[in-house]
């Protein structure tokens, strides 16, 4: 710890803990460590929370399984798991009772030291993990001693008790739920790459989402970071309180004003950190440098870009970053060429603004869609992409939704519906899709729609479509 005032802070507090996941556990723990009273709670009774409480009771901390609406008696402070809503029983009691509530990037960000590193933080509704990854792969390309984490890698709150003298400089991923409970993070620059509706019935408007993204630019130091394309995350940073002498700057796939990165004649350029910005450009990297050169992960690169840049990291490490980079597994993942037919995993793709940014990468594309909508409607998507689609296969429980927006946006692209959720639906979906695909074409798994209808999570979808695809190869 860098910091013994820290430390003592926290003796002798009884915290409240909700969530026995990840982020919960890790938390539970650091404050157990540093003389806290930690009762941790949780709604599930399963065998695999049963034996994380065993291990947790080892360690002297106390947990409660199925019930997580009442509030341990004499709770000073709970802190709660990223998905937990705000409307829990358990935070109206907290309320009631006149106790704070806060999730574990609050903690990690209390139990900084003074010679902590800063944070460069990412949010949006998509593009939030490559975006963070890419900073990172560019800061250590600077030689600077970074982690990714947040929403990914590491918990947060273990990272931060490594020591104010482990890490030069984090790269931080931040969801909308993780900043709802984070009220004091102050970051050294932020990004919202861009804002759709998501989560609404978490956040319960898209006003409330939108406020909570915005969060992340509050005390900015050095750089609020915005996409040009999207006017609401512009709007984000004029309704910030930030530092004095903290700059908005901007990122477009387009060619740059001053404070801005943008791309010319291939090049990505910096217009936003050199001398005399309103004459000179500073050339980052090619486009070719971008692991997939997609129009959106561009975006994603730029608003890496930026955040270094405005750590101070030279030009050459930003090229150096980026070329050095590989995407995670089904984001757009280039998985076999069959017959003449390229077929892309983006299992990601699990809202309407991802499948659009995807779609939009490709032409002509046999499209692969459907599952759990979570509320969404798809005649945005449907109408903005209807031009570049050679055939739909439609797959999941709410499928019906996107084939009605094709009827009225798109009635000439033939449509296969598929009644099946069983294990070899996929298989049949690619195989469906192989046939309505011609040689050029691109047969893209882009859902617009999460997978717990038919999948355990994205990543198993994304890996049933390889290996349909593989199995169309053999």
């Amino acid at each position: 710890m860098g910091s013994g005032e820290m430390t003592t802070s926290w003796a002798g507090r009884h915290v409240t803990v909700a969530g026995l996941g990840v982020s919960g556990v890790s938390a539970a723990r650091a404050l157990a460590g540093l003389g806290a009273s930690v009762t941790v709670v949780d709604g599930g009774d399963s065998e695999a929370l049963r034996e994380r409480a065993e291990g947790l009771r080892a360690g002297g901390l106390a947990v409660r399984l199925g019930d997580a609406e009442t509030l341990p008696e004499g709770t000073d402070l709970v802190v709660t798991s990223p998905g937990w809503k705000p409307s829990s029983p358990l935070f109206a009691a907290a309320a009631a009772a006149g106790v704070e509530v806060v999730g574990d990037v609050e903690v990690a960000w209390r139990l900084r030291g003074p010679g902590a590193a800063p944070w460069l933080a990412v949010t949006g509704t998509n593009g939030k993990t490559t975006t963070t990854r890419m900073l990172a792969s560019i800061l250590r390309a600077a030689g600077l001693r970074t982690a990714e984490v947040g929403n990914i890698g590491t918990p947060i709150v273990d990272v931060v008790l490594e020591g104010d003298a482990a890490y030069d400089v984090l790269a931080v991923e931040l969801s909308s739920y993780q900043l709802h409970w984070a009220p004091s993070l102050r970051a050294h620059s932020a990004a919202v790459l861009n804002l759709a509706p998501d989560h609404l019935d978490w956040h319960g408007s898209m006003e409330a989402y939108a406020a909570d993204k915005g969060r992340i630019y509050e005390g900015n130091t050095v750089a609020c970071v915005y996409n040009v394309a999207d006017k609401a995350t512009e709007d984000l940073v004029r309704e910030a309180d930030v530092e004095e002498g903290c700059r908005a700057v901007g990122f477009t796939l387009g060619t740059p004003g001053p404070s801005q990165l943008g791309v010319v004649e291939g090049i990505l350029v910096d217009r936003a950190f050199v001398e005399n910005r309103h004459k000179n450009a500073q050339e980052l990297a090619e486009v070719a440098d971008v692991d997939p050169p997609a129009p959106h992960n561009i975006a994603n690169a730029l608003a890496a870009a930026a955040l270094a840049r405005a750590f101070g990291v030279p030009a050459t490490a930003v090229r150096d970053g980026l070329r050095a980079f590989r995407p995670d597994a089904h984001r757009i993942q280039h998985v076999a060429d069959v017959a003449g037919v390229a077929y892309v995993d983006d299992s990601k793709a699990t809202n309407t603004h991802a499948a659009q940014a995807s779609l939009a990468a490709y032409d002509p594309v046999v499209w692969i869609a459907g599952g759990l909508a979570k509320g969404a409607a798809f005649d945005e998507l449907v109408a903005g992409s209807a031009q570049r689609l050679r055939g739909v296969v439609l797959i999941g429980a709410d499928r019906h939704l996107i084939r009605e927006a094709l009827a009225r946006h798109a009635p000439e692209v033939p449509v296969v519906d598929l009644d099946r959720t069983d294990t070899g639906a996929m298989s049949e979906a690619v195989r469906e899709a192989a046939r309505l695909a011609e040689p050029g074409d691109t047969v893209l798994l882009a859902p617009a729609c999460a997978s717990m209808d038919m999948f355990a999570n994205y990543n198993q979808r994304g890996d049933a479509f390889a290996e349909a695809v593989r199995g169309l190869g053999a």
